[in-house]
């Protein structure tokens, strides 16, 4: 039978998918199709109490925006379903029982009021706070009478109690736990559903997974799955964890620091290709270090073997560069249809849309996002107010002077002429002898509210000229 490279994203659907699970979906997805293999999707919702209604659904949706298609999973079937292990508990049970008739588990009957007063008692003699295994040394008979008064248990996996496990990793490389540090690991929760352990072990088996690519939070948790695999004879896939999102000051990336789900993004107006772009790169690099790729180019790039072992700075300038970079090679009427809606929920009237047209042009070299147009757009909209800073400029006998002589050189123009406008600022300068700031500030301030800005020809091209003309007349009146 031919060897195929099966690999699989498998998410909780409490909430929005965050970029650290977009990446982990990512380089499972780009090496799937680097190598011709599968791209499963499995939903690991078993546990109930942070189960979040319509996760499920925003997931899905998320993956086909970023374009990441997957190959099974939900909505698609295949040859491994259920794809939800909530519709999978039956199987849990069935290798759970056996693991309790070999001997490798147990039922634990402590309360959480048991584990909460030993933790305690561990914490205060400064030992590590794990469970103890009291729960093992139960005879057959206190189980079967445990059983029988139906007490709630969980089933816990049996952990050897010293030596050590040696595993590698495709990141990591070599790593090294002892047993000591490793507690009897829940199989069972107390209501019947598995735990993340049990259950992505079984399913990746079952599965046929070849390759687990995850996030380096798990690495911990290998001894466990190894140990389950050891107990059910199995042959374990290949690892492979990734390093840590951080946020600049090396702390782990998390929804305390700000916007961390991938929906946020896009609502906040990054584009799909620049989020992939930046995400591909947080923890990879191609053997030619170049920052930008399409998806596609990503595809035939992508190794495993360069993936970085230390954390990934998630670094929100580099971002917000790379997406105003992909902003600007956007074709033109692309971006003015992408940033209507943002104007719409901004209150800006954009019906003129020849202004509509000129002002895109002029602010896509100045925005990061789309969701900066309309803020960025203002300067062209409505009513401008000035602090009394700008008023003392504005008042000057030289604003004056300037105001005049514009809105009688500009009034004989019917049509924004980009050469009239440079002419008009080289006659300013001969006529009036203003120039440099006493030149540009002024007129930035009356036609757009602000002394730095667009060039002086872009923003008149942006207004019209009757618009500049009527801008130019109210600053001279105020």
């Amino acid at each position: 039978m031919e060897y195929k490279i099966r690999v699989r994203f498998a998410p909780s659907p409490t909430g929005f998918l965050h970029v650290g699970s977009l990446r982990t979906a990512l380089y499972n997805y780009l090496y799937a199709r680097k190598t011709g293999g599968s791209f499963i999707l499995r939903i690991e919702d078993t546990d109930r109490n942070r189960y979040v209604e319509g996760a499920v659904e925003n997931l899905i949706s998320t993956l086909k925006t970023m374009g990441l298609d997957y190959d099974e999973g939900p909505e698609k079937g295949g040859n491994f379903g259920p794809y939800f292990q909530s519709k999978r508990t039956s199987i849990y049970r069935e290798y759970v029982d056996k693991l309790i008739a070999d001997g490798h588990a147990y039922q634990c009957f402590c309360t959480p009021d048991d584990l909460e007063k030993m933790r305690n008692d561990q914490i205060s003699r400064n030992e590590n706070a794990q469970y103890d295994g009291r729960c093992r040394l139960l005879t057959q008979n206190q189980i079967k009478e445990n059983l029988k008064t139906g007490l709630p248990y969980t089933v816990r996996l049996k952990v050897p109690n010293d030596g050590e496990i040696t595993f590698y990793d495709l990141v990591r490389e070599k790593v090294t736990f002892p047993w000591e540090m490793i507690d009897d690991q829940i199989l069972i929760k107390s209501d019947g559903y598995p735990t993340y352990h049990l259950a992505n072990v079984v399913d990746d088996h079952l599965m046929k997974i070849t390759h687990v690519i995850r996030g380096e939070e798990w690495l911990s948790s290998i001894p466990k799955h190894l140990l389950l695999y050891q107990y059910f004879g199995w042959k374990p896939p290949k690892m492979a964890h990734l390093p840590l999102l951080l946020n600049k000051d090396k702390s782990k990336l998390s929804k305390r620091q700000g916007d961390v789900a991938v929906e946020d993004f896009l609502s906040k107006g990054y584009l799909t290709d620049a989020l992939v772009n930046f995400v591909a790169l947080l923890g990879w690099h191609a053997a030619d270090d170049r920052e930008f790729y399409t998806l596609t180019e990503l595809e035939k790039a992508f190794s495993l073997k360069r993936i970085s072992k230390s954390g990934a700075v998630f670094d929100l300038d580099k971002l917000n560069w790379m997406n105003g970079s992909y902003i600007r090679k956007l074709d033109q009427k692309d971006i003015e249809i992408r940033a209507v809606p943002y104007f719409e929920s901004s209150g800006i009237d954009i019906s003129d849309k020849r202004k509509y047209s000129r002002a895109i042009t002029v602010l896509r070299e100045r925005v990061d996002t789309l969701s900066e147009f309309p803020e960025k757009a203002k300067i062209f909209y409505g009513e401008l107010k000035f602090d009394e800073e700008q008023l003392k400029i504005i008042h000057q006998e030289n604003s004056r002077r300037l105001y005049s002589f514009w809105i009688e050189e500009l009034q004989v123009q019917t049509e924004y002429n980009p050469e009239s406008v440079k002419k008009l600022i080289n006659d300013t300068q001969e006529s009036l002898g203003v120039k440099g700031r006493d030149l540009y500030f002024p007129l930035r301030l009356a036609l757009i509210g602000t002394t730095h800005g667009p060039d002086i020809p872009a923003i008149i091209e942006v207004l019209g000229i009757e618009d500049t003309v009527a801008r130019l007349e109210k600053a001279k009146m105020i």
